[in-house]
């Protein structure tokens, strides 16, 4: 299936950057971004709208973004926020392939989006018939268009003909013609003035220079010259040994050790490296994505959900990574993410996309919802001093005017309308745009500036409000599920995956299961569903259980759904699967489908993967009063802390209707509340929660970095073959297997 087609507008200015100059700084004003169906249309529509007089008329299609400033600074770490569906993803792309005009063609980007289908425009094979570790090296675009000429020539040069490098070199030209030309198209469409006059100008000169490299192209290799032909070929050997500079100067050694390095941080295996793309799962895929963009120099790197697929390892990791790189490298950095801990720790400032515009904050989450706060208190007290002051105000103009109408007194009704004045001008915002105290003349200049702004006080931007039903009455008391010394490994000649696992659940206790990824949870998971049986232990269940289980591939399986039945609603699939028995009103299918029934335990495995951090919040609630069990697997930490451990977040606003440890101190028996993490298939407890299993990753991870930071390979030679050679590296730590005559040393300093 198509994306949309993408349709960005902004305010040209002379001021605008050429398209030759790169920039890591965007500053784009004006921007409009409409979307459609197919590009045919917008296109159609597009010329419709242009049709209609010199009116600047809007093109047809859903519009997410309306005279908004795109600002961005060099350096910069930017978290954007804003619901799904307001047109982040849209947003990230029409950067990302420079639809927007103001952004140049020279600027470097590395995206990763939420697709594996981005096209591959330079290599003749595909990253899935890549390895892991090929495909992350040929992920830098400049770095493959090099390699791609660098062997094209090459290979011309070891032939027999002559005339080979002669041919390679007029289609490279020919190719760049085709790139400038498209360039120079968009350059001409976009400018207007004396710069559209030379940007037409530069467009008639592109068209000519490629007839021209089309001619040659084509031309008889007969009916070249002999000086044409050592021109051409001189002009090869010239290209070649620039490009090869060029791929030296990228230290192509360097970039390897650094995509190592990548990617076992995200959690692949050495032995992995060389698997190749095609079979890995869809989650490490991502990941292999996210290392081809990771190991890439960008001017401006754009990740749309990076920590999907991630454990908690591979999470705390990318964290550490992003904010060493804010030390090291001038890239400009904007990511989306609904881990709430994750943007906390990585952003410096805020973008919230949200009423089709763009507003910014000056720090990370946790600060901006805190000045958010303080925000909507002080402009409330504020408006409700003013209503007041206003209230008494009117009361007094009301007498003035009442008592000079009686007594005929020109002062008292003069008094009035001066006072009326004051309440019609006078009365609103009390601070200036700059934050200062308003001053009539200076804040209140211009003819059409009558008024003050009126007070605004900020609105919460919740997500969709959750209710959960209460769970079906057990009518007689008990467990609702026990495990008891649970064994399991697939084959007998295989690893153990669980080993002596015990766990008893009661109607309200909150379970959260952690871990890495391969450890074992999705097994457990199957285990208490019942679609698995353990090698060895006891499962017991409650009778009249009900479970409602949300897996990792739920959302996948009602994508399929809806691609073979096209015609079926979210209120149609409900009614056939429950017989009719819903209301209407339920706001997310996935999860409507496992509590319609009024289960009296929950398992959420990774329920979070597809919800923007507004709705993780409003989850976190409607779980916090399910009179239920909940067991949550997840690596989200805000979410765990706050379902599981009960707590308000000292750095993540909740919901009031929140229940956790605070409201559980008034009731006379409190829920049972319990971390787990797995490892080596063992479940143990952690005693402080999620943060005892986070700290003992941090140190994990800090000791990667350390030795990915001082890594390097060296060869040596033996200088006594058939000799054990004892080698003594001050400070370092040497990894090597002895072979006589020649061996490869692993320094990790």
């Amino acid at each position: 299936m198509s994306l949309p087609a993408i349709l960005a507008t902004c305010k040209q200015t002379r001021f605008h950057l050429l398209d030759d100059n790169p920039s890591k700084e965007i500053d784009v004003d004006g921007l409009n971004i409409v979307v459609n169906s197919s590009a045919a249309d917008l296109t159609e529509d597009t010329s419709k709208a242009k049709t209609k007089g010199k009116s600047k008329a809007k093109a047809a299609g859903r519009e997410l973004i309306s005279d908004a400033h795109l600002r961005l600074k060099a350096g910069i770490h930017y978290g954007l926020l804003g619901r799904n569906g307001t047109g982040k993803s849209t947003l990230l792309r029409a950067m990302a392939e420079k639809l927007i005009p103001g952004i140049p063609h020279a600027t470097r980007m590395a995206i990763l989006q939420q697709t594996d289908d981005q096209d591959n425009e330079l290599g003749t094979v595909t990253n899935q018939d890549k390895t892991v570790l090929e495909s992350v090296l040929s992920s830098d675009e400049s770095r493959n268009e090099a390699v791609r000429m660098a062997d094209y020539l090459l290979k011309s040069f070891e032939g027999e003909d002559p005339m080979e490098p002669v041919r390679a070199i007029r289609k490279i030209r020919h190719q760049k013609a085709e790139k400038h030309l498209f360039l120079a198209h968009k350059s001409a469409s976009l400018k207007s003035g004396a710069r559209g006059l030379q940007a037409r100008k530069d467009l008639k000169a592109a068209e000519v220079k490629l007839d021209t490299t089309a001619e040659m192209l084509a031309q008889d290799v007969d009916a070249i010259n002999a000086e044409t032909v050592a021109s051409d070929t001189q002009d090869a050997v010239e290209t070649l040994q620039n490009l090869q500079s060029q791929l030296e100067d990228m230290k192509l050694a360097d970039m390897e050790h650094q995509a190592r390095r990548v990617l076992l941080g995200l959690g692949f295996k050495e032995d992995g490296l060389g698997k190749k793309v095609s079979t890995l799962s869809g989650g490490w895929r991502m990941r292999c994505m996210l290392a081809g963009v990771l190991v890439q120099d960008p001017d401006i790197m754009i990740l749309d959900e990076p920590t999907n697929f991630l454990d908690l390892l591979g999470v705390v990791w990318l964290e550490n990574y992003l904010k060493q790189l804010r030390d090291s490298s001038e890239t400009t950095i904007v990511l989306v993410s609904h881990d709430r801990d994750f943007i906390n720790a990585v952003c410096e400032e805020i973008v919230i996309l949200r009423d089709q515009k763009l507003t910014y904050f000056r720090g990370n989450l946790s600060a901006y919802e805190q000045d958010h706060e303080e925000q909507k208190l002080y402009l409330g007290r504020m408006k409700e001093a003013q209503e007041r002051q206003i209230a008494h105000m009117e009361s007094s103009i009301r007498e003035n005017m009442k008592l000079g109408k009686k007594t005929n007194d020109e002062n008292k009704l003069r008094q009035a309308k001066s006072r009326q004045k004051k309440v019609d001008d006078r009365m609103g915002l009390q601070v200036s745009a700059n934050g200062g105290r308003f001053k009539l003349n200076r804040d209140l200049v211009g003819y059409h500036l009558t008024s003050r702004a009126e007070i605004d006080i900020p609105v919460d931007e919740k997500g969709a409000t959750m209710s959960l039903p209460d769970a079906t009455e057990l009518r007689f008391p008990g467990p609702l599920v026990s495990l008891e010394g649970i064994v399991f490994q697939y084959k007998k000649t295989e690893r153990v995956i669980l080993d002596d696992v015990n766990l008893v659940v009661h109607l309200g206790d909150r379970v959260g299961i952690m871990g890495l990824n391969g450890s074992g949870k999705t097994t457990l998971v199957r285990i208490l569903t019942g679609q698995l049986s353990p090698f060895k232990g006891k499962v017991s269940t409650h009778s009249r259980l009900k479970v409602g289980y949300y897996s990792q591939h739920s959302v996948e399986e009602l994508q399929e759904l809806g691609r073979g039945q096209p015609s079926l609603t979210a209120l149609g699939l409900l009614m056939a699967e429950t017989e009719g028995n819903l209301n209407e009103g339920v706001v997310r299918l996935a999860l409507v489908r496992i509590v319609w029934s009024a289960p009296q335990l929950l398992i959420l495995d990774e329920i979070t993967t597809h919800l923007d951090f507004h709705t993780v919040t409003a989850l976190a609630t409607a779980l916090s009063s399910f009179n239920g069990a909940v067991i949550l697997i997840s690596h989200d930490r805000f979410l765990v802390r706050s379902v599981i451990e009960g707590k308000r977040d000292t750095e993540h606003k909740l919901d009031e209707d929140f229940e956790g440890l605070e409201e559980e101190e008034t009731e006379e028996t409190q829920r049972r509340r319990s971390v787990y993490v797995i490892k080596q298939g063992k479940m143990n407890e952690q005693k402080n929660g999620v943060e005892q299993f986070e700290q003992s990753l941090v140190k994990r991870v800090q000791k990667l970095l350390a030795v990915g930071k001082n890594y390097s390979r060296a060869t040596w030679s033996d200088p006594w073959p058939g000799r054990a050679t004892f080698i003594l590296i001050t400070n370092a730590v040497v990894d090597s297997t002895w072979k006589p005559g020649h061996a490869s040393i692993e320094c990790r300093l």
